[in-house]
């Protein structure tokens, strides 16, 4: 049994626990973890488990998949490669006991010189890595380790049962992190830990026993069991937060934004094309919305290509027609002067101002720019002004919006944080406010993130769109590839060469942007190529997109900072080097950046020919466009946690996203939720 830590409380300070055993450098690492309570302690979850009550026979060939072994180190030292510095240790392990078969593994950590005075021969090990062949012998390069030691006052939350494995910071290690959470969960006492969730059916467990669980399980069964209660409880916590937040909107209240309709009758049947059932369904629940003086919290989903920008259009004139100001704010400031020039062409005739401000926030002011700040001449007093720009607005005040704003649209929401959209719509008295994108999210992540939006979905797209054939290739190929791009410029139509890396890495291997952009020159001899990455300047970004986007440049060799991009109608062509190497929906995103015009578009995932894996896993984008069902299988392959990626911006951040996939979970905790709520 562990030495107990009396009086022991969930606000007790680590820095001051009795007999912690830690020391400065102990405690360094702990604070660098964020861990300053004991209830940041506890709610610190292992990343993984080790089934120590028995170890994986010793292998005797390579294998796929990290092993757990245990075993005793026979041979420990130092070693050096003939003219380089810094060598590499090497320790060789073999089954307690020995092995009839001979098998044993070489362990080597390489620059770490240190190593010689943590393990020496004799040390029983716990070791977890890959086994693979280097010449004739089975080696674990930097395995994760742990020296056991049997007559410790803690061994036993370290061997002989499921361990768990937690993330570290640099000046702790897991052994030391462990026997402190064992400790300190021993020491407290049950009733501690109260359940939060009012009237939470069918638990198997108290919260006390569900947290002892999840840190130390008895066996795999119950820990599953565990992590389910537990993640229940987070997304109760959430969907509380969210309803809160819509009920606060509601109680506020606010006015109706919407005219008669006039305007927008007359822009829609000016277009040249017929909309599409799911824009009018959309831009019918969006003019519900305005109309109503409960304000307007809703989320626009739409695939690439969709037509996102005319529902906008429509809830805009709705509003100005109304007599109040709208804005609409973009994440880039090419984006921003592409919906300036459209809206401009499409509302301008109707009698509205459009105006444009774009920049940073600078001494003295806004940047903006004031050839586009002119009153339309045409302009009917009657109605409201419309204003488009980058995060400048938010810089600004309610001054810029005289007739007070009404509507605030935000284009790809997903990056801006939730405090920039906030800063908007404050500029306004209760303004409604649509947000929009283009990434399709999982109707699972909806209802867990989105649970205070209103959501409506573009879920076909409009007539005449140009096919995009999308085909998987191997990077040997690239004198096809070459070829093949040459023969589209010489029609006259242009190119995205797209790579996952700005710089080469030693860690990664994937080609780079920079260095191949000096090859692709070479290649596309005769014709214009410009490099863009996220490390330029915005306003070497905009000059290199602006180039394109006029016909300037031929090929385009970028990062993925085309991702939210501009229409180039002329650009029907997209390579996307180590494409396995991309979420299956950022590969939709990207190839959305083509098919915007008349021609013929191809998109070639080429993917390196040693990962037949990575391969197969692309085979869906060659079946389909459909985003939402991408989307889906993206979080079938990935899961949650790599998926949500920045969607969760303004929320807290989630323990057990892997559980997000699971629809009934979210749903019985949106349930309990309301219920808590409510009651």
């Amino acid at each position: 049994m562990p030495l107990l830590i009396p009086d022991l409380t969930l606000d007790a300070l680590l820095a001051e626990l009795p007999g912690s055993g830690l020391d400065k450098k102990s405690r360094g690492g702990i604070e660098a973890l964020g861990l300053n309570t004991v209830a940041d302690l506890v709610g610190h979850f292992p990343r993984r488990y080790e089934d120590r009550t028995r170890f994986v026979q010793f292998p005797n060939q390579p294998m796929d998949e990290s092993v757990c072994l245990r075993g005793i180190v026979t041979d420990a030292q130092k070693r050096f490669i003939r003219g380089r510095k810094g060598g590499f240790f090497e320790a060789t392990i073999e089954p307690p006991g020995g092995d009839i078969l001979g098998n044993r593994i070489v362990l080597r950590w390489f620059n770490m010189p240190f190593m010689h005075k943590s393990i020496t021969v004799g040390h029983d090990l716990v070791i977890y890595g890959k086994p693979k062949l280097s010449g004739k012998r089975l080696v674990m390069d930097h395995p994760d380790y742990e020296i056991l030691d049997r007559g410790s006052e803690l061994s036993e939350a370290h061997m002989d049962r499921i361990v768990p494995v937690y993330p570290l910071a640099s000046g702790i290690s897991q052994k030391n992190l462990r026997g402190l959470i064992y400790r300190v969960l021993e020491s407290l006492t049950d009733d501690i830990f109260p359940d939060q969730i009012a009237g939470e059916p069918n638990a198997e467990f108290t919260r006390a026993q569900a947290i002892r669980e999840v840190h130390f399980p008895k066996d795999f069964e119950r820990l599953e069991t565990a992590r389910r209660i537990l993640a229940l409880e987070e997304f109760v916590l959430l969907q509380l937060e969210l309803l809160r937040r819509r009920r606060l909107i509601d109680a506020a209240g606010g006015k109706v934004h919407c005219g008669p309709g006039v305007l927008m009758d007359e822009y829609l049947a000016a277009l040249p094309f017929e909309p599409t059932d799911a824009q009018l369904r959309t831009i019918g629940e969006v003019r519900a919305d305005l109309n109503s003086t409960r304000p307007m919290t809703r989320m626009l989903q739409g695939d690439v290509g969709a037509g996102k920008t005319l529902v906008a259009a429509g809830a805009i004139l709705l509003a100005v027609e109304a007599g109040f100001d709208a804005a609409l704010m973009a994440p880039t400031q090419i984006l921003a002067e592409q919906h300036f020039l459209n809206f401009r062409e499409w509302l301008e005739p109707l009698g509205v101002t459009v105006k444009l401000k774009t920049g940073a926030k600078k001494t003295g002011g806004d940047a903006d720019m004031p050839l586009f700040d002119l009153m339309n001449p045409d302009a009917d007093s009657r109605f409201g002004t419309v204003t488009i720009g980058t995060h400048a607005l938010i810089h600004g005040s309610a001054d810029q919006f005289p007739n007070g704003l009404g509507l605030v649209v935000i284009d790809e929401q997903h990056k801006f944080g939730v405090a920039q959209r906030a800063a908007l719509t404050a500029q306004g008295d209760s303004p409604d406010v649509l947000v929009m994108t283009a990434t399709p999210i999982p109707r699972t992540l909806t209802l867990a993130f989105y649970g205070d939006l209103d959501v409506s979905i573009l879920d076909e797209l409009p007539k005449g769109r140009q096919a995009i054939v999308t085909g998987i290739r191997d990077t040997t190929k690239i004198k096809e590839a070459t070829k093949f791009v040459r023969e589209h410029l010489e029609r006259g139509r242009q190119a995205y060469i797209v790579y996952s890396l700005i710089e080469e890495s030693e860690k990664v291997k994937s080609a780079a942007a920079t260095k191949e952009f000096d090859a692709w020159v070479k290649r596309m001899e005769g014709f214009e190529c410009a490099l863009l990455h996220g490390k330029m300047s915005p306003e070497e970004k905009e000059t290199v997109m602006a180039d394109f986007r006029d016909g300037k440049t031929d090929v385009l060799v970028s990062t993925t900072v085309i991702e939210v991009g501009v229409d180039v109608a002329n650009a029907n062509l997209m390579l996307i080097f180590n494409a396995e190497r991309f979420g299956l929906a950022q590969l939709h995103q990207l190839r959305g950046r083509i098919g915007r015009g008349e021609h013929k578009s191809y998109c070639i995932l080429m993917c390196d020919p040693e990962n037949p894996e990575g391969r197969e896993r692309l085979k869906i984008l060659e079946e389909t466009r459909d985003g939402f069902r991408i989307a889906e299988e993206d979080l079938r392959q990935r899961g949650p946690g790599e998926v949500l990626g920045s969607q969760q911006s303004g929320l807290p951040e989630m323990k057990f996203v892997e559980f997000l996939g699971d629809t009934l979970l979210v749903q019985q905790s949106r349930e309990i939720a309301e219920s808590m709520l409510d009651s």
